[in-house]
């Protein structure tokens, strides 16, 4: 059935900076034998996510011989033989009840207006910076700035708990580049999980950053490594990357992180998730103890806390996590009736005029660029996300839902933390999340910037 609402077009320097040459390459985090690539770290011989077999493909971490969500050769939701990595506090497909997916938002109820101790202009910062910030249109700044961004710049430890959305990349990024231009010697190390959030960084940082002398270089996965070898060569006071990545330009001897006196690491609780422990602790050995350690997360668990104990000296903590999600996403269920055509309510649902922006997830690869095809088929203008895209396909993925080209991007769970995608009308999980965090993450790219969203929940 074609659909008549959607589908319409919218319209550097030569220093060194303590980065070494030489050394012997190690390779990205794979999948050993039979498995095959996964945009999540793999552990060896065999599992995935899906039920057994020699290697299934997963876009979550493995184990090893038999490590997979539910079962391969051996079982288990953690490592198996020859793992090097393990979920942590995951719990995979947790029974999350159908009401925690109904939270129907009252418009009529005021929200008291946040009004900030600081302005933008007030802070003691950089001339350039401030006239930047006020170019990109900031006056005041988010809760988590207004508290984070003075105490950043007293140069202590912080642990930064906030919701998805509230401008937390700013709160550590404004401060860090004014230590930068008050010390250009100064280097500092972002630490994410994913490509597209460290992408999406360094493009905020090259907004506040205008007519600076300041130089950056993302070190991720799924890129040409020969390409970020030669920028590692300039200057470049931010180094922005992932952890696998990272990992393996320090073993190749690229990067020399004894020259790095600071470190952000953002979107904790996600590296945890995806089995990236070993290597923070890898990253944060090969540090100065005098350091300063910047510490984002949306969730703080066990396993969180005893990291913070690790690697931070007396962190200032600050929570402006007001609940598990955010207040302007009205949420609700889509019951599916025995006998309905699963594909064909998510068409009548897209063809009503008010999804003009739909962010749609399921849970795999496959099932994902499947639906967008589907959809597609159906007319509407659809893009897809996902773990066997390379990076430019998911870049230009990206650029065409959030320049309004397409109108729906169907996705996996890897574009559900951290993106900053404006105007999204809509969340839809076609598929149900692994765990409840996973899905407080996916309608955080709804609701953003005081505007209010919806997401809806297909449920059996």
């Amino acid at each position: 059935m074609e659909n008549s609402n959607f589908g319409r077009a919218r319209s550097s320097g030569q220093r060194s900076n303590g980065f070494r040459q030489g050394g012997s390459p190690m390779g990205e985090s794979r999948g050993g034998f039979g498995g095959q690539r996964s945009d999540r770290p793999q552990g060896g011989f065999g599992g995935g996510q899906r039920q057994g077999g020699f290697g299934q493909r997963s876009e979550r971490p493995q184990g090893g011989f038999g490590g997979g969500s539910r079962g391969g050769f051996g079982g288990g939701n953690r490592g198996g033989f020859g793992g090097n990595r393990q979920r942590s506090n995951r719990r995979p497909d947790e029974q999350i009840s159908f009401g925690r997916y109904i939270n129907k938002i009252d418009k009529a109820e005021t929200v008291a207006e946040f009004i900030p101790k600081n302005k933008f202009a007030d802070f003691e910062i950089h001339d350039q910076l401030k006239s930047n910030i006020i170019g990109k249109g900031y006056e005041n700044p988010t809760p988590i700035q207004d508290s984070a961004i003075p105490q950043v710049l007293r140069g202590v430890d912080i642990v930064g708990l906030a919701n998805t959305g509230t401008g937390k990349t700013a709160a550590f990024l404004i401060p860090l580049i004014d230590k930068v231009l008050k010390n250009p010697r100064e280097n500092i190390l972002v630490v994410v999980p994913t490509r597209e959030l460290a992408l999406q960084i360094e493009n905020e940082l090259k907004g506040f950053t205008r007519a600076t002398p300041i130089y950056s270089v993302c070190c991720v996965g799924g890129m040409n490594i020969h390409g970020q070898i030669a920028r590692l060569r300039n200057q470049n006071n931010f180094v922005i990357g992932t952890p696998g990545r990272l990992k393996d330009l320090i073993d190749r001897r690229r990067i020399d992180l004894s020259t790095f006196n600071t470190i952000v690491l953002d979107e904790v609780d996600q590296m945890l998730d995806m089995g990236f422990v070993h290597d923070m602790r890898y990253l944060m050995d090969q540090m100065p103890a005098e350091r300063q350690t910047l510490f984002f997360s949306a969730t703080l668990s066990p396993s969180i806390e005893r990291i913070i104990g690790d690697f931070l000296k007396n962190p200032i903590r600050i929570s402006v996590k007001t609940s598990d999600t955010s207040k302007s996403v009205d949420q609700d269920i889509v019951k599916l009736q025995r006998g309905e055509n699963k594909i064909e309510v998510l068409h009548d649902l897209l063809a009503k005029a008010e999804f003009n922006k739909v962010l749609i997830f399921g849970r795999t690869k496959y099932g994902v660029e499947d639906l967008s095809n589907a959809l597609r088929a159906k007319g509407f203008k659809s893009e897809s996300i996902h773990g066997d895209k390379n990076n430019a396909g998911r870049q230009r993925a990206l650029k065409s839902f959030k320049d309004g080209v397409s109108d729906i991007l169907v996705a996996t769970d890897v574009a559900a933390r951290g993106l900053d995608i404006p105007n999204v009308s809509h969340v839809i999980n076609y598929d149900l999340p692994a765990t409840y965090d996973d899905y407080t993450h996916r309608i955080g790219r709804t609701g953003r910037a005081g505007k209010l969203g919806k997401a809806l929940t297909f449920v059996m």
